[in-house]
């Protein structure tokens, strides 16, 4: 479904990416995982387009996207779930749902906000709260039934656990193995808790430097001595 071929991104004279070759295949979880700087959300970033991959190619169900304008990739079934939510605060639940909505058939949205409660019943509590009064966990929830709300081939998910409590935690991943196993979302998941990341991955990528050093199946990343001793005892990459 998503194919990058030796990608590389430059933020003026830092080159963040250095030929990255990375695939998701259709159905599948793949994680993305890596130190502070190691480059992983300016990968998120470089499949919508900014910044500009400089060199290489990035395929999407089939097209070469690597030129198109962010709101083209938007539209060909890319959902991005951001680092930090950034959720609109001053809106409600459902105004956010709304924002999520644009780019999908109109009469869908009374189905799909349903299906949106379905996954998160407290959004459905909280529909006409202000999403800013919300907690950090809830919030997330938010930002991933919004991105869902266009209907995506494939969601990506920036750092989700990124400052929750270990109960949000586990319910954000509880989400991710749902919305695959039980909806078949394709899913590129970027995350610093290695070891939550790595068990609901099918796949992962190491990325240290702009680079991948290690590419493997979740179970032989999770077993791999190098990642144990950088992400998962204490390490910091």
């Amino acid at each position: 479904m998503l194919k990058l071929s030796g990608v590389h991104a430059h933020y003026g004279h830092i080159h963040a990416l250095k030929g990255l070759d990375i695939e998701v295949e259709a159905g599948e979880i793949v994680t993305l995982i890596g130190a502070n700087g190691a480059g992983k959300s300016t990968l998120m970033m470089s499949i919508f387009g900014n910044p500009r991959a400089s060199a290489g190619r990035i395929v999407f169900d089939g097209e070469d996207i690597t030129g198109l304008p962010t709101h083209a990739i938007s539209h060909r079934g890319i959902a991005l779930v951001p680092e930090g939510r950034r959720i609109f605060p001053r809106m409600t639940v459902l105004e956010n749902l709304q924002m999520g909505a644009a780019l999908a058939d109109p009469g869908n949205f009374e189905a799909d906000v349903a299906r949106m409660v379905g996954l998160f019943p407290i959004l459905g509590e909280r529909k006409l709260q202000r999403a800013g009064t919300l907690s950090g966990g809830e919030q997330q929830m938010l930002a991933i039934a919004r991105a869902l709300m266009s209907r995506p081939k494939l969601l990506m998910l920036d750092e989700p656990s990124l400052g929750l409590a270990p109960l949000y935690i586990r319910k954000i991943f509880q989400i991710v193995r749902e919305l695959n196993a039980e909806h078949g979302m394709t899913i590129l998941l970027v995350e610093q808790n290695a070891n939550h990341a790595l068990k609901v991955a099918h796949r992962g990528y190491v990325l240290q430097h702009g680079q991948i050093v290690l590419a493997g199946s979740g179970a032989e990343l999770l077993a791999s001595p190098e990642v144990r001793a950088a992400y998962l005892e204490g390490g910091h990459g």
